[in-house]
């Protein structure tokens, strides 16, 4: 009994030593067994936090010093992880591929075209006005040179594909080259590889596709000239063929340039002052004007006497060599060319319609730099009193003359007006006779080309045309009452009475001449034409006109 209590007073003595030596020894076995199999998985993810931190420039120790924000480690783990760690859940959620850098996407949009080794391709969208296909891709146009200005559509990026490969769902696209949609002009338009044989009235808009495609094979018929529905004007006007051709069959070429070409018809009804201007030089410009004279004039149905003519006009527009495109025998390479002129309607532009916003006015600028016209405004009675206005008398010799010029030239000087008597004729130098016109503050005139001189006044001038009896104020008004009202010209309109026509000297009072001139309108222009604008002349009544004149003075103040 005394032994067993020694036991139990020797193992109460012992046990507390045995327990924390126990317990002392689990905690190292249990702390190394951690750290073994633990170090593998630790260790990585230390490391991509440092570099993360890093990053972010916030100091790291090997157990990352300081904590970082919640947004910054999730995008540097998410960055760091898809690198490193190739992880497939975050691929797996973003749905993403692999794709070339958008920047280098932008380098190839803005250098007008995508690169042969790129894998990216351009998607359904509305067709530009520059936009073509080249090497079975689509072509982005190149701002810097367009010439429509209406490059704003925007591309879209479709799913890579390999190489030369086109997408199953796109389709190319083109605009036509040729727009036959005007009532008055055809036009062709191409940007890329233009090449243009004058001689055999050939331009040819070249594919680099290879393969010979049902598109290679296009072309068009076009006459270049801004009066397709008159069949007299267009008769002998030269047809120039527009085709497309693939570069196999395309003719090599002889002369290179880095200018875009334009190419139009003279012809026609010009050699008359209204039309030289309606048909050719106010379409022209509308045209070319974009390319401020960095272009070449190509001209078909050339006149070399017209051509000298208006040599200041045109060589604003183009100041390079003027092509005689008939007799041209180079094959000469454009990287722009346009086929046909631009017409909304006589003497008028439409701003809502021209690329550049250009309207009649802008027109008018240009004519007064080009012949270096100084005046823009006409006098102003209240503040010169000293000076006399002057009046221009636009004076016919042929058809529609004013039989009694000379007492009309008197009583407008009785009236206070110094007067010029002029007469544009087709061999008259147009810079000198511009500068007599701009000189003036009114003028006056029958009805008849000679009014288009009326481009040279000064703004706000006042403009008088006498229209001759017959029926004819809708033709006045359409040629040049709107557009003297368009160019800020006062426009007044005389209209004759049948004692003022010279016709009631050649036909009795009952003829249907004089009695019913709407039955000649009805014939058709030539019959109506051929009687009161060919046949008639003017005897103004001085009394009626003086009241004209005087109502200029007025507006002059």
């Amino acid at each position: 009994m005394g032994n067993e209590k020694e036991l139990v007073r020797n193992v109460g003595r012992v046990e507390p030593r045995s327990l924390s030596l126990g317990l002392l020894l689990g905690f190292f076995l249990a702390l190394f067994t951690y750290i073994s199999v633990s170090d593998r998985y630790v260790t990585p993810l230390l490391t991509v936090e440092s570099r993360v931190a890093s990053s972010y420039g916030v100091p790291t120790s090997p157990m990352v010093e300081k904590k970082m924000n919640s947004s910054q480690l999730d995008a540097g783990l998410r960055n760091a992880t898809e690198e490193n760690l190739g992880s497939d859940l975050l691929k797996k959620n973003d749905a993403i591929k692999v794709q070339p850098s958008s920047s280098s996407i932008i380098r190839d949009a803005s250098s007008g075209r995508l690169d042969a080794s790129s894998t990216q391709k351009l998607g359904n969208g509305n067709i530009g006005e520059d936009r073509h296909e080249q090497d079975g891709e689509k072509r982005v146009p190149d701002k810097s040179s367009s010439t429509s200005g209406d490059s704003t559509q925007k591309e879209d990026i479709i799913n890579p594909k390999q190489p030369g490969e086109r997408s199953a769902d796109v389709k190319p696209q083109r605009k036509p080259i040729c727009d036959f949609s005007s009532p008055r002009s055809d036009v062709c338009k191409m940007e890329g590889d233009v090449r243009i044989h004058g001689k055999s009235s050939s331009v040819v808009f070249v594919t680099s596709n290879q393969m010979r495609t049902p598109e290679s094979n296009e072309s068009w018929r076009v006459k270049p000239y801004t009066r397709k529905s008159h069949k007299t004007a267009m008769k002998k006007i030269r047809e120039v063929s527009v085709k497309m051709s693939n570069s196999i069959d395309a003719p090599r070429c002889t002369l290179n340039h880095s200018i875009p070409a334009v190419v139009f018809a003279i012809g026609g009804y010009t050699g008359n002052l209204y039309h030289d201007f309606a048909d050719v030089l106010l379409p022209l410009f509308i045209t070319s004007r974009q390319f401020n004279g960095e272009a070449q004039l190509l001209i078909t149905n050339s006149q070399l006497g017209w051509v000298h003519k208006y040599r200041h006009i045109l060589k604003r527009l183009g100041r390079y060599e003027i092509i005689d495109f008939d007799n041209d025998d180079q094959v000469r390479c454009y990287p722009h060319a346009i086929v046909g002129l631009e017409s909304y309607k006589d003497m008028y532009i439409d701003p809502l319609r021209d690329p550049n916003g250009y309207s009649i006015l802008d027109f008018t600028k240009f004519l007064s730099g080009v012949y270096s016209l100084d005046r823009d405004s006409p006098i102003k009675m209240g503040e010169h009193p000293e000076k006399k206005p002057r009046l221009a008398i636009i004076d016919r010799h042929r058809t529609r003359r004013l039989i009694n010029i000379e007492e009309i030239v008197k009583m407008a000087e009785e009236l206070g007006y110094e007067v010029l008597r002029a007469e544009a004729k087709f061999e008259t130098d147009v810079a000198d006779f511009a500068r007599i016109i701009n000189s003036c503050d009114v003028m006056m005139g029958v009805h008849g080309a000679g009014l288009t001189n009326m481009i040279f006044l000064p703004r706000n001038a006042v403009f008088i045309q006498v229209v001759p009896w017959g029926g004819l104020e809708w033709v006045a008004k359409y040629d040049y009452g709107d557009p003297a009202k368009n160019m800020k010209l006062q426009y007044m309109e005389y209209g004759t009475s049948k004692e003022e026509s010279t016709l009631i000297d050649l036909y009795p009072r009952d003829h249907p001449v004089l009695k019913d001139p709407t039955s000649f309108h009805r014939q058709g222009w030539n019959a109506m034409a051929k009687v009161y604008m060919v046949e008639q002349s003017v005897k103004l009544d001085l009394r009626r006109f003086r009241t004209v004149l005087l109502k200029a003075l007025e507006l002059l103040h």
